[in-house]
């Protein structure tokens, strides 16, 4: 089987890496993956071929899709250039990034900080969703949104908060605002880290959210499946 490859747009913040995972290890466990992955600093390098890897993963960052960063136009490109090639999941920027690249809007949200545990509706059932669900709850940390997801993309997943949580382009690419690879405790270290930046109420509102079941396992799965892993 071809290897997957991530593409590393940003790291948790230095306060917390001696503790927690990177995001690719964070990937890898979450898919049961050892060795079947090589991992690009997007500010680095892109793979030079996306026929070479099974599937690709792009993964979170703090920066916006709509900043003015050296490295986000040629990732935009590469994505444009990829998609048909090869499998495509993004996950959080990986989503904004995506929709953006294909057509769509991406903004700071005038609703604020979506963190904690946030439940979503399956709005479509695609055929990697074995078993299939009606809702899930995974944790959140952005503030970002997708607000147009462009002309070709369908919504698989929504929440009041989130109405582009989940989006698809094809059969072959695919993205989630939500971050199925956060242990909860990463996702509570992250947001009692940005407190003062995030109002105590939301931070102890998300850190009590957390505490609750959450549907990890079932959408790592999904994207096994999604990735041709299983």
């Amino acid at each position: 089987m071809k290897p997957i490859a991530i593409l590393e747009t940003g790291q948790p913040p230095e306060a917390l890496r001696e503790r927690f995972d990177d995001y690719p290890a964070a990937f890898r466990k979450l898919l049961g993956l050892g060795g079947e992955t090589q991992v690009f600093d997007v500010e680095r390098a892109l793979p030079a071929d996306p026929t070479a890897f099974q599937g690709v993963i792009v993964t979170g960052s703090p920066a916006g899709a709509y900043e003015d960063r050296a490295w986000i136009p040629p990732l935009e490109d590469w994505l444009r250039a990829a998609r048909g090639r090869t499998r495509l999941v993004g996950i959080c920027f990986g989503h904004q990034i995506m929709a953006q690249a294909f057509g769509g809007r991406v903004e700071k949200s005038d609703k604020g900080w979506g963190v904690g545990l946030h439940r979503y509706d399956i709005v479509a059932t695609e055929p990697w969703m074995v078993p299939s669900a009606d809702h899930i709850a995974i944790p959140v940390s952005h503030q970002d949104q997708v607000v147009d997801p462009g002309p070709e993309a369908r919504i698989i997943a929504r929440s009041d908060f989130t109405p582009f949580g989940g989006l698809a382009w094809g059969e072959d690419a695919i993205s989630l605002q939500c971050h199925p690879e956060f242990q909860p405790a990463y996702a509570a270290a992250l947001v009692e880290a940005r407190r003062g930046r995030i109002p105590d109420a939301v931070v102890d509102t998300a850190l009590a959210s957390l505490t609750q079941p959450d549907d990890r396992a079932l959408v790592g799965g999904w994207l096994r499946r999604f990735l041709g892993l299983d």
